[in-house]
């Protein structure tokens, strides 16, 4: 059955998209405005900012259904997914297979809008994200690929816009990369009891009762990085202040997560706002060191 044959499941593909949920979007969105508006220094052009930032939308998209692809045996028996489409029925494995592809097309005609060494950039982003989803079955470590696939937007934003990967960048990179590691163990706290039954590997089963300290020095090392970040960029001291505000938050969801599995999920929605502060820090640098 055809995408095309099966248009009355349209609601389904949204929620197969997690369109409804945009958190995701938001978490890979924020990186990538740090990373552009760090390469520009300062606003970015308008057309790279387009292009990155439907790039996140789709390319988010495209990875919640490969996941659910992967995932379809097995969130039939956790009780926070037996409901999304692919457990439940409502959409076969071959139309997600076919929406899969779709996004990912409409992602690659993005590609037309940027240099060529961005776009060889791009066929890592493309891997990581299809390798993602499997290796939870593999590894404990699935939560750092799916850091340096949300994390893969930066070098492809310096290299479109500097056509170089300065040290900077990979401090940035690194940032990020654990800071994901992070917020997703805080979501992978949520499932534990029923990943483990299933069999399913994450950084929460593996730190086990020292889970919550390790996220801590895990966003402490992230806000380390990013404070390696702003030297090097000379960005302004409302930068720092920005950093101040994150830790804040950091401390705000680990007092979340202490007191339940919905605190962890909580905390891990909670990281909007780290994002968004960052990315204020950075903007607001810019503009103040612009006068």
């Amino acid at each position: 059955m055809s995408l095309a044959l099966s248009w009355y499941n349209r609601r389904h593909y949204l929620q197969l998209m997690r369109l409804e949920k945009p958190i995701g979007t938001y978490l890979l969105l924020w990186p990538t405005w740090w990373a552009l508006w760090l390469a520009a220094e300062g606003v970015p052009s308008l057309h790279l900012l387009l292009v990155f930032s439907v790039g996140v939308v789709l390319m988010r998209a495209a990875g919640c259904v490969i996941n659910d692809y992967a995932d379809r045996h097995w969130d039939g028996a956790v009780e926070r997914t037996r409901q999304r489409p692919l457990a439940s029925g409502a959409v076969t494995a071959a139309e997600a297979l076919q929406l899969f592809l779709l996004l990912l097309l409409l992602s690659a005609s993005l590609l037309v809008f940027l240099n060529w060494q961005t776009v060889l950039l791009s066929l890592v982003a493309v891997l990581l994200a299809a390798v993602y989803p499997f290796m939870k079955r593999y590894t404990h470590l699935p939560q750092v690929v799916l850091g340096a696939a949300f994390s893969w937007g930066m070098p492809m934003a310096f290299m479109a816009t500097q056509l170089q990967l300065p040290p900077l960048l990979w401090l940035l990179y690194l940032a990020n990369l654990l800071w994901t590691v992070a917020y997703d163990t805080y979501y992978a706290l949520v499932d534990r009891p029923d990943d483990i039954n299933v069999g399913i590997k994450s950084t929460a089963i593996l730190f086990g009762r020292y889970a919550l300290p390790i996220i801590a020095l895990l966003q402490l090392c992230t806000l380390l990085l990013l404070g390696g970040v702003g030297y090097l960029a000379q960005l302004h001291w409302v930068y720092y202040c920005s950093l101040v505000g994150a830790a804040g938050c950091f401390i705000y969801q680990y007092r979340l997560a202490r007191a339940s599995r919905q605190g962890c999920f909580n905390a891990f929605l909670h990281n909007h706002y780290v994002g968004m502060l960052v990315f204020a820090g950075i903007a607001l640098s810019y503009l103040i060191n612009g006068f």
